[in-house]
């Protein structure tokens, strides 16, 4: 692969650069609740090292019932400065799993308007496996002002998704599992209901991964998307269960060099819940 630090970098590169003075590294693992793991546990008990915990579920929105909502941008620069992250630095995002939660936080670095960020292809698990020097205590930390610009064009709500539902003048992109699009299995939270939003396609989030939890090269990211019946001519619109793995996919289409995409933040927690949406069952 070819590393981008505005998008994606190696393991290699982070090793040869892990020890610049700008370089700022966050751990941003998550995981769903019956998966039984502990996010914060896990890095307590060994990081890469000079890696910080970036909580999705704690620098979120906390005015919304939705899960993990995006901040807001005061919230999103105190919470950073308090990290030590700020102007100036470059970040690197890594997750316990590969590569699923830590495109949430690039992603939601990217809605603040710093584009110096760059997820760890692979993650912890492939830092790990190449027998990589970890750590399991806190770095220290100095406060780092940051300076946010609000990308208004990079997020969407559920009116604007349901516009485009409607119109279909944009592609809804669905990166959940294919049985819980097509309304097949039970959704992992409770009191939703089972389907999809009108229009849209699936493009699970492992199908632009490797097995071992590296993204797909965009050629092969690009073949996936046109096999799914996404017109890659219109703006996207990327969704899935809470907002996580549909930064996945708009990991995937910026590294494709595709820049008109969003993504829908309350995704299908906030679409199941209310019986006014219109829902769809199984494949177009």
């Amino acid at each position: 692969m070819q590393d981008d630090p505005k998008t994606l970098v190696s393991t290699d590169w982070l090793a040869k650069h892990i020890k610049d003075p700008d370089l700022r590294i966050l751990d941003g693992s998550w995981y769903l609740p019956g998966m039984n793991r502990d996010a914060r546990a896990e890095y307590d008990a060994a990081h890469i090292p000079g890696a910080r915990f970036f909580d999705i579920d704690d620098i979120a929105d906390s005015r919304s019932d939705l899960p993990h909502m995006a901040p807001p941008v005061e919230k999103f620069m105190s919470r950073m400065r308090a990290m030590g992250v700020g102007d100036g630095h470059q970040v690197v995002v890594y997750d316990g799993s590969g590569l699923s939660s830590a495109a949430r936080v690039w992603w939601l670095f990217r809605l603040m308007g710093n584009t110096d960020v760059a997820v760890l292809d692979g993650g912890f698990p492939k830092w790990t496996a190449e027998g990589r020097e970890t750590e399991d205590l806190p770095p220290m930390v100095r406060d780092r002002h940051m300076t946010a610009r609000y990308q208004n064009h990079l997020v969407r709500d559920v009116t604007q998704v349901s516009a485009a539902s409607k119109l279909g003048d944009q592609e809804i992109i669905d990166a959940r599992a294919p049985g819980r699009f097509r309304g097949e299995a039970p959704e992992p939270r409770e009191g939703l209901r089972q389907g999809r939003i009108p229009g849209s396609r699936n493009v699970c989030f492992n199908e632009v991964l490797n097995p071992d939890g590296t993204m797909k090269s965009p050629e092969d990211c690009r073949v996936i998307f046109e096999t799914a019946g996404v017109d890659l001519s219109k703006p996207a619109i990327t969704t899935c269960g809470s907002g996580v793995t549909a930064a996945v996919l708009a990991l995937a289409l910026e590294r494709m060099g595709k820049s008109d995409w969003s993504l829908y933040d309350g995704s299908w927690s906030e679409w199941g819940q209310f019986a006014t949406l219109p829902i769809a069952i199984g494949d177009d």
